[in-house]
């Protein structure tokens, strides 16, 4: 069933946020955003679970990794307006949940949302007050090298990754703050986006997000 709301800004609560985290893979937002959990503290981030219609990887958990569909359910949310950005990324579909976002922001939570360049520009430009942010490596060599290390890839996949990598790093002129973030460095990484959003917040603490 559709989200009659679907299409429709909602206002959140006054001070929460919505904030995008983008960067290509093998960066480490993963490893940056579980940083940002450890850290706790003052303010109560939800973390959006994405869909996506690609495998499972050993180790991750649906509906904590992702929530991992088949093509037609993701088609049949997105033609149905319950996701806020849908785009295919590396030949696999990714989404992110309207309603939960929503959600979040009524009860005023600051909402965290993984995606990758393509849905970070189509929430930006239906949710104007979005907060983005793009994670870069030290280099191009360090990212490829960690994309090699993590060997989840065929050979091909590998290729495809690493092409699109210097595709999506020319983007983050796009994005409202560029962090780096260096090798065995993650948890200074999550400090600085803990940082830039605690000025955020303060920037402009009765901003109501629609989402």
């Amino acid at each position: 069933m559709s989200d009659p709301m679907a299409g429709v800004g909602v206002p959140g609560a006054p001070g929460a946020m919505l904030v995008i985290i983008s960067g290509p893979s093998g960066v480490g937002k993963d490893a940056v955003i579980d940083a940002l959990r450890r850290r706790g503290g003052e303010h109560d981030y939800h973390y959006v679970v994405t869909c996506t219609t690609r495998s499972r990887r050993p180790g991750e958990v649906d509906a904590v990794s992702y929530h991992f569909l088949d093509r037609d359910r993701f088609i049949s949310l997105r033609d149905s307006g319950e996701l806020l950005e849908a785009n295919e990324v590396h030949g696999n579909w990714y989404g992110t949940p309207r309603a939960q976002v929503r959600e979040a922001l009524l009860e005023g939570h600051d909402v965290i949302l993984k995606i990758d360049v393509q849905g970070a520009q189509v929430v930006k430009e239906n949710v104007p007050d979005a907060i983005l942010i793009f994670i870069v490596p030290p280099s191009l060599e360090s990212l490829f090298q960690r994309l090699k290390s993590r060997a989840t890839e065929t050979a091909d996949e590998l290729e495809i990754r690493q092409r699109n990598a210097a595709i999506e790093l020319a983007r983050q002129d796009d994005y409202d703050y560029i962090v780096e973030n260096r090798d065995g460095e993650v948890e200074a990484t999550a400090e600085r986006i803990d940082a830039i959003l605690a000025a955020e917040r303060a920037l402009e603490p009765g901003r109501r997000v629609r989402v």
